[in-house]
């Protein structure tokens, strides 16, 4: 493997430039699998229902990826599912065919179209700049009904973020996956992190080899997250999930034009 430098770059680094999200996007139920996903779906759905101040029916999702929360969430929603990646989009055909699918960067995508609830899952955290997450935001209140509702579900914010370090991986029916996830912040004066991911990948009985992954992500500060949510036009607040992670809950006034 190349050696990389250790501070992170985030004007350089696009999401789907990446190995996961490009070349290894098929891979990407091996690394994730949609089975893991069931009981913060069930939350999300649960959110959707209590916060809402219409009830939901249409929901897009903003980076969808491999369409995991989709595949539960759409017994309950009509779902409208966008990435910037085509190779996520068309592992996500696969697990939700019944669903529409449509490619688009989640700060300029738009659609010229209104739903119930705008969802933001950790594909979020793909914002490294304030201006970025603002434009995020933007994307999600102009496609957003007015009295409905946004999902915002980062990974952490600044006063909660702990360097970690995951591992997994999931067998398929010819070949395998197995990976290693490090978690960090080499500069906590900036708004950004780096996660370093390591994939084992076995194709067939003896195929087997690695692949090192960088990927640069964003961490703000709790007030920055409600302000910005505020200055879009959202009333936002925040709910905290089982994982105890600070998820925002933004509703669009019912007296605002679209």
């Amino acid at each position: 493997m190349s050696q990389e430098s250790s501070q992170p770059n985030p004007s350089a680094f696009r999401p789907e430039s990446s190995k996961l999200y490009g070349e290894f996007a098929s891979w990407w139920h091996l690394l994730s699998a949609p089975e893991e996903y069931e009981e913060e779906a069930t939350f999300f759905h649960q959110v959707f229902l209590k916060h809402s101040k219409i009830p939901p029916q249409t929901i897009l999702e903003l980076g969808s990826g491999g369409g995991n929360n989709a595949s539960y969430l759409k017994a309950h929603f009509q779902l409208t599912l966008v990435d910037l990646s085509e190779g996520m989009l068309a592992a996500s055909r696969l697990l939700n065919p019944t669903c529409e699918h449509l490619q688009g960067d989640m700060r300029t995508v738009r659609l010229h179209r209104l739903f119930d609830a705008v969802f933001i899952h950790d594909a979020i955290m793909y914002m490294t700049t304030m201006e970025d997450l603002q434009r995020a935001m933007e994307t999600a209140y102009v496609h957003c009904r007015a009295g409905g509702m946004v999902l915002l579900v980062p990974d952490c914010v600044r006063e909660n973020f702990t360097s970690t370090t995951e591992h997994g991986g999931h067998d398929g029916t010819d070949r395998a996956l197995r990976y290693l996830e490090w978690s960090y912040d080499p500069d906590e004066n900036d708004t950004t992190g780096v996660m370093d991911f390591v994939y084992v990948l076995r194709e067939g009985k003896d195929k087997v080899w690695v692949e090192h992954d960088r990927h640069i992500f964003g961490i703000f500060k709790r007030a920055d997250w409600l302000r910005l949510l505020k200055e879009v036009g959202f009333e936002p607040k925040i709910v905290v999930d089982s994982y105890n992670r600070e998820l925002f809950v933004a509703i669009k006034p019912k007296d605002t034009t679209p």
